[in-house]
């Protein structure tokens, strides 16, 4: 049986590992967070004490992490893995970090002759568990196709973007349009709310019509116009504001490398810092629309 070291166990980790678990495979995981621990061991998989334990005799290495940071000392740091793992492990980071730390690493483990792609993930929590993701995939050809098997179990949808850190690219161009749909999604409704409409007769009317996108049609920020949404409880689950932040982050970063103007990223960038602020990083990042009512 193919023994899969999972990094990092949060929201979104979690149920990718228990999904492969489902699968057959010997998941080993090791989280910060005993409680994610927990849950692994209690879906079937083992829980280790170190990210070396996790990764010893393993065929595969998954992690999902928070921030490039991270990524770059799980793989680079002084008691770094690629120190570690032997050269015949496949390496598959689905964290949302910088393009530039993927390359470096993805570059390092070609020294070493260890096979690594960056496949950031898009869906969110509900798509993580029903092992309906979509992978954004950098690394060369066939490293993809060896670790195709892993991502279709946790995804429907693997896109190959390029070389070593075009997952990374893809990923922050596709949150950049998200965190604007959001925001533009969230005045329309409000402007409709505060005339008179029904939010939910509101939504399927835009949705049906020119306005129509993802947000309205999977996603919609007001409560109760869908039941199993973070809106309709309580903004929690999902993808946080602090995450979104971040993101708008990496990609106003990388528009500045590049020379891209993105003004309206610029602005979806400082509404989510004053919501932030203002309520806090921790709700699902389509509680924006709370930023539009003064009453709040």
């Amino acid at each position: 049986m193919t023994k899969i070291a999972f990094i990092g166990l949060g929201n979104m980790g979690g149920p990718m590992a228990q999904n492969l678990v489902k699968a057959g495979y010997d998941v080993c995981g090791f989280d910060l967070v005993p409680e994610a621990l927990d849950q692994l061991e209690q879906a079937g998989g083992s829980k280790a004490e170190s990210v070396k334990e996790a990764a010893e005799s393993a065929s595969v290495v998954i992690s999902m992490l928070p921030a490039g940071k991270h990524v770059e000392s799980l793989y680079l740091g002084g008691d770094g893995l690629f120190k570690a793992i032997d050269c015949s492990c496949l390496v598959i980071d689905c964290s949302t970090i910088e393009a530039d730390v993927a390359k470096k690493v993805g570059l390092q483990a070609e020294e070493q002759g260890i096979g690594f792609i960056d496949a950031p993930v898009s869906g969110g929590t509900a798509g993580a568990a029903a092992g309906t993701l979509t992978f954004m995939v950098g690394g060369n050809a066939e490293t993809v196709e060896q670790a195709r098997p892993y991502l279709e179990v946790m995804g429907q949808n693997i896109f190959h973007a390029g070389g070593a850190g075009a997952g990374q690219l893809a990923k922050i161009c596709n949150n950049m349009l998200l965190a604007i749909l959001m925001t533009g999604t969230s005045e329309a409704l409000k402007l409709g709310i505060d005339n008179g409409l029904d939010p939910a007769v509101l939504s399927e009317i835009m949705n049906k019509s020119s306005g129509g996108n993802w947000v309205l049609e999977k996603y919609n920020p007001v409560p109760g116009v869908m039941p199993q949404t973070p809106a309709s409880n309580g903004y929690q689950g999902g993808f946080m504001v602090g995450l979104m932040a971040k993101d708008l982050g990496l990609a106003l970063n990388t528009a500045a490398g590049s020379r891209t103007a993105t003004p309206m990223a610029s602005l979806a960038d400082n509404l989510y810092r004053m919501h932030s602020i203002r309520s806090g990083s921790t709700q699902d990042f389509s509680s924006i629309i709370q930023l539009y009512d003064p009453a709040d």
